[in-house]
C-alpha cells in the first residue's frame, strides 16, 4: 500500500473515532500514533517515538519537570517535537513546553501542534532556533488535497531530511503571501497596481503614449480595460504558456542552491556524529563502486541527523541512504521497487513516498555486512545516478 492509501485509510479511521469525545490522552492513543505510524515512525520502539519526552536540560531546571508530549527521532537525533491536544480542542495555541524544547534543542527544526485531526508544523524562520508564531504548513486528516499529501511526504521518516524541510517551508511561506497578494490585486487591482501598468503599458511601444499625467479619470477608465486583459492572460496562461513555462529544466540551478544553503548549514551539522558503523559502510560501497567500467565518479559522504547519504560528489546527486540505528537498519535508493527486488532477490524490499521526487525503495538489511551481499544492487544504484551527471561532470 502505497503512502496515500495509507493516508486515506488513516482518515477513515479518525472520521469514525474523531466524534467519541476523545480526552487528550484518548486522543493520543486513537488518533496521533495511528499517524505517526502512517509516516513511517515505529510507535512500539521507544528509542524512536518517546512519549513524555524530557530533555536532559530540563532536568537541572528547578520546578516540575518539562516535558513534551512526543519526541521523534532517527538514529537516536531528535527531528520533530509534538504537542497534543485532545480531540474536542482547537490546534492552535501552543504552551510553553513546546517553545521551550524547540528553542533548547538547536539541531530540532520542526514543532507540531495537533488535535488528532489538525497537524499544524512549525519552524524557526523568523528568527534562527526560535520557534515561529505562526505555522509555516496545516494538515487537516479530513480534509486534504494531493498538494497537501506532497507536503506531508517531506516529514516521512524515510525522507526526512532537515534542510530540505526548512527550505520548503520558506518556500510555501513566502508562496501562500505572494498568492494571496496576486489574487486580491487580480480580483479588486489598487489604483497603484493600474497606475503601474499603464505606466508599463506607455513605455512599452509609442503606439501606447498619451499625453498628460496618470490622473484619476485615466484610472477610472482603464479599470474595466485591466479586468479584462487580466482574465485574457490568466486564460492563456491556463491553456500554454503556464505549461510550457513549468517544462522548463531548472536541475541545475537548483542544485547550486542548495549547495550554497547548505554550505551555510554547516556548523549546526558539525554536531553530528558520524559512526564506525557509517564509516564501515561507506568504504564498502566505495568499493564496490570502482569496480565500474563506465563511471569513475568520486564517492563521497554526508551524514545527517536523520540519514547517512551516499552521493557523486553532490549531496543532491545522491545514490543511496542508510538508516544504521541499532533498532532497524535499511538502505532507501533511488531504482524501483521491481527492479531492487530482481537484484536483492533475499531480502525484504519495501516502496517508500517519493516526497523528493526520487526515494522509490527501502531494502531492509541486519548489518553493514549485508552490503556485500547487495554489491549488484549497489552497482547499478551508482551507475543509474552516474548517468544522470555525466554530460555535467565532463563540462565541469
Amino acid at each position: 500500500m502505497g503512502f496515500t492509501e495509507d493516508i486515506a485509510k488513516l482518515s477513515e479511521h479518525v472520521r469514525n473515532k474523531a466524534d467519541k469525545g476523545l480526552n487528550e490522552q484518548a486522543t493520543k492513543m486513537a488518533l496521533i500514533l495511528p499517524f505517526l505510524k502512517a509516516i513511517g515512525y515505529d510507535v512500539f520502539d521507544a528509542s524512536e517515538v518517546m512519549p513524555e519526552y524530557v530533555a536532559d536540560f530540563a532536568t537541572k531546571q528547578p520546578g516540575p519537570l518539562k516535558k513534551v508530549d512526543f519526541a521523534l527521532a532517527i538514529n537516536g537525533n531528535v527531528v520533530m517535537l509534538l504537542e497534543a491536544k485532545a480531540c474536542g480542542q482547537k490546534a492552535e495555541a501552543h504552551d510553553g513546553q513546546l517553545r521551550y524544547y524547540f528553542n533548547s534543542l538547536v539541531a530540532t527544526k520542526v514543532g507540531i501542534v495537533t488535535n488528532g485531526i489538525v497537524y499544524r508544523f512549525f519552524t524557526d524562520l523568523r528568527a534562527v532556533h526560535v520557534m515561529d508564531n505562526e505555522p509555516f504548513f496545516t494538515f487537516n486528516i479530513l480534509e486534504y488535497d494531493s498538494k497537501d499529501i506532497d507536503n506531508l511526504k517531506f516529514f516521512h521518516r524515510d525522507n526526512f531530511d532537515v534542510a530540505a524541510i526548512v527550505r520548503h517551508a520558506e518556500e510555501m511561506l513566502y508562496v501562500n503571501g505572494m498568492t494571496q497578494l496576486v489574487g486580491n490585486l487580480l480580483r479588486s487591482s489598487s489604483d497603484e497596481f493600474i497606475r503601474f501598468l499603464v505606466s508599463e503599458l506607455r513605455a512599452s511601444d509609442p503606439k501606447y503614449e498619451f499625453k498628460g499625467n496618470i490622473s484619476p479619470a485615466v484610472i477610472n477608465k482603464f479599470k474595466p480595460i485591466v479586468k479584462k486583459s487580466i482574465q485574457g492572460s490568466l486564460l492563456e496562461l491556463m491553456t500554454s504558456s503556464l505549461n510550457r513555462e513549468m517544462e522548463q529544466p531548472v536541475e541545475v540551478e537548483v542544485e547550486q542552491e542548495i549547495e550554497e544553503e547548505e554550505k551555510q548549514q554547516e556548523p549546526q551539522e558539525s554536531r553530528i556524529v558520524t559512526t564506525a558503523e557509517e564509516i564501515t559502510a561507506f568504504e564498502k560501497i566505495k568499493t564496490i563502486t570502482q569496480a565500474s567500467t563506465s563511471y569513475n565518479f568520486e564517492v563521497k559522504y554526508k551524514d545527517t541527523a536523520s540519514y547517512f547519504g551516499i552521493n557523486l560528489g553532490r549531496s543532491t546527486w545522491w545514490f543511496l541512504r542508510l538508516y544504521l540505528s541499532s533498532q532497524k537498519k535499511s538502505i532507501i535508493t533511488r531504482l524501483n521497487v521491481d527492479e531492487v527486488k530482481s537484484l536483492a532477490p533475499n531480502f525484504e524490499v519495501q516502496e517508500v513516498p517519493a516526497s523528493l521526487g526520487d526515494a522509490a525503495s527501502k531494502v531492509i538489511i541486519a548489518s553493514v555486512n549485508d552490503i556485500d551481499k547487495l554489491a549488484s544492487l549497489i552497482l547499478r544504484c551508482y551507475e543509474a545516478e552516474a548517468a544522470k551527471h555525466q554530460t555535467l561532470e565532463k563540462s565541469a
